[in-house]
């Protein structure tokens, strides 16, 4: 009974790493990712171990974590803080099996409109019908390199619109979130991107240790 006790009794939650600790290995998915603290957005994501989500933020174009020390943003003239440029990321286990290039072939089709019209620097911009799920979203994706596909929201009022690019890791899906006007300079946003979510992951050789280290020895 005392050990049933000790089992059931309540305890704090572990307490965040510090933001400007080293980056965490956190896994999530059965996925395992090396993570800045600096860049996670809630506190107590900020700790490694098995996780069912992680939220980061990065500076854009540098691509760094935000700066832990920075001072308080300029106010603009009108009295409200200037935003810096941002890219949201957001890693969590994927729900399918189903892979964005899949989802094109076989859901999306069901609530697009008949006809594309062209897009910034040759992308495709396929609008989504009104009485649909996504309504108010447009598909966007480079026709002639199968693998740049985004859904973004349109402009509303003064509610800029934003983009969701997602990317299937092994049982995980990382998704990226940005400004649709970046799409100006798509190119340069689909290669940083791919290099954001390259550094997330930990490097081969320390993958590899990790492995050794588990292994019985005889």
């Amino acid at each position: 009974m005392a050990w049933v006790a000790y089992v059931l009794w309540p305890r704090w939650p572990e307490s965040a790493v510090a933001a400007n600790a080293p980056a965490l290995p956190i896994t999530v998915g059965g996925v395992t990712f090396n993570l800045p603290p600096a860049a996670i957005r809630v506190a107590m994501q900020r700790r490694p171990g098995v996780q069912d989500r992680v939220d980061l933020f990065f500076v854009w174009p540098s691509l760094d974590p935000p700066d832990v020390n920075a001072k308080p943003t300029a106010q603009t003239a009108a009295g409200t803080p200037e935003p810096s440029e941002r890219i949201f990321v957001t890693i969590a286990a994927a729900e399918t099996a189903i892979s964005p290039a899949d989802r094109m072939l076989s859901i999306y089709p069901r609530f697009t409109a008949a006809e594309a019209s062209p897009g910034p620097g040759g992308l495709t911009v396929l609008p989504f019908r009104e009485d649909t799920p996504y309504q108010g979203e447009d598909l966007i994706y480079d026709g002639n390199a199968p693998g740049f596909l985004l859904r973004c929201t349109r402009q509303v009022g003064s509610t800029p619109g934003s983009c969701l690019y997602e990317r299937r890791i092994e049982t995980a899906k990382v998704i990226l979130r940005f400004p649709r006007n970046w799409l100006a300079d798509w190119r340069s946003v689909a290669a940083s991107s791919e290099r954001l979510i390259a550094s997330l992951r930990p490097s081969p050789a320390a993958e590899h240790g990790a492995e050794q280290g588990t292994k019985i020895q005889p």
